[in-house]
């Protein structure tokens, strides 16, 4: 068989199939087109951007204030113990009622005591007699040793007998004394004025001298709280503690007492939670704080430059706490800032912002690094202000350099 008819034959076999292979090609290729052109269509445009509140961050003078949590004490507390030995007779105050300085509060059984005392009475009855008759005898003695009707060893006996008379009435009066003393001892009196507590011990108990307990007494006024602040905090107000003003603040954030004063402070940090212990007296005349109570204390030591930062502004992480920011570009930048405390309904924030940066404060939950935003406010409208101004400034320059030709155009 001719070889060229052969070829011409498997030629015209393959020109079918390479068509097909062809058209293939092609409406793919058509698809692919469409398809772009259709995803190109249905591609959502840009998010609008989000309207955010702001606060301008400008640095104030803002009081250093620290808060802590302190327990109320009594600035005295005295035990009453009985100091002789008895029946508890009567209780002569109300449990838990205030008294005043020298009130008896209890009485113990006053017979034996009245006793011991008439028997130091005829004691030192006797021995003044004796001393009265020692003494005639050696006045007698006396005018005989002169006579030499005496040996002078009789007159020295008489006239020593007389001293030891005296020596005798010196120890009777001093037992009386004692016994006088014993007996004002069964009048348990108030030694500081104060709060009572309830009695420990009911009457007719037998009571031992200097060791049974019988209520004690705390003065509430003027009343001490103690309280604990971090030793970083300390640092910043130790120059000024003994000066700071203290106050006590309600549940409601008020300021129930604000006339307290530090009357100590520890000389050593707590090693085991890093703190100082400080202490403040503060007056309590209508007992409006228990010794026992706790309460938030607030100090107040000199002032420093800060930020006011609207506490819904700050988001707090368990490693530390963030602003949004409003760039100048309209996107969110998260800062990290640091704080000390709040002043009335902002954060102090000390670090971690510049002047004229704009605070976003609401929406917080919508941002993301990058987001576009748009501020709104006053502080929104003096930074377009400050920015248009800027535009314009920088566009009237570059008008005036187009408009005046160069040395070498005019030449």
């Amino acid at each position: 068989m001719n070889p060229c008819f052969v070829n011409a034959v498997h030629a015209g076999r393959r020109w079918p199939r390479v068509l097909a292979i062809a058209a293939s090609i092609l409406l793919v290729a058509a698809c692919g087109k469409r398809d772009a052109t259709e995803g190109a269509q249905a591609a959502p445009a840009p998010a609008p951007p989000l309207t955010v509140a702001v606060k301008r961050a400008e640095l104030t003078r803002v009081p250093l204030v620290l808060d802590a949590v302190g327990q109320a004490e009594g600035s005295r507390e005295i035990e009453i113990r009985p100091r002789v030995s008895g029946i508890l007779e009567k209780r002569l105050y109300n449990e838990g009622a205030s008294v005043a300085a020298g009130q008896t509060l209890f009485r113990i059984d006053r017979a034996p005591f009245e006793l011991a005392v008439a028997q130091a009475k005829a004691a030192l009855a006797q021995e003044r007699a004796r001393e009265e008759l020692a003494q005639h005898e050696a006045d007698r003695l006396k005018s005989l040793v002169d006579t030499k009707a005496i040996s002078r060893r009789e007159y020295d006996q008489a006239a020593s007998t007389v001293k030891e008379s005296a020596a005798a009435i010196q120890g009777a009066q001093a037992k009386l004394a004692e016994a006088e003393l014993n007996l004002s001892y069964t009048n348990l009196k108030a030694p500081i004025g104060g709060v009572t507590s309830r009695a420990v011990r009911s009457e007719g108990s037998l009571l031992t001298a200097n060791t049974d307990l019988l209520t004690t007494i705390t003065q509430v006024d003027p009343l001490w709280v103690r309280f604990s602040i971090a030793e970083g905090d300390f640092d910043r107000i130790r120059d000024s503690a003994g000066s700071a003003k203290v106050s006590i603040v309600d549940r409601d954030g008020a300021i129930a007492s604000s006339d307290g004063r530090v009357n100590f402070t520890a000389s050593t940090v707590d090693p085991k939670i890093g703190t100082v212990q400080l202490r403040a007296a503060f007056p309590n005349r209508n007992l409006e704080w228990l010794p026992g109570q706790f309460v938030k204390v607030r100090i107040e030591a000199g002032a420093r430059d800060a930020y006011l930062i609207p506490q819904a502004a700050v988001t707090q992480t368990e490693r530390a706490r963030s602003v949004w920011i409003a760039s100048a570009d309209g996107k969110a930048v998260q800062r990290t800032v640091q704080t000390a405390n709040w002043l009335g309904n902002d954060w102090i924030v000390t670090d971690g912002l510049k002047p004229g940066e704009l605070v976003i404060v609401d929406n917080l939950m919508k941002l993301h690094p990058g987001a576009a935003v748009q501020p709104r406010g006053d502080d929104a409208s003096k930074q377009a202000s400050a920015s248009t101004g800027t535009a314009a400034e920088g566009s009237k320059q570059a008008s005036s350099a187009t408009a005046s030709p160069s040395a070498a155009e005019k030449h």
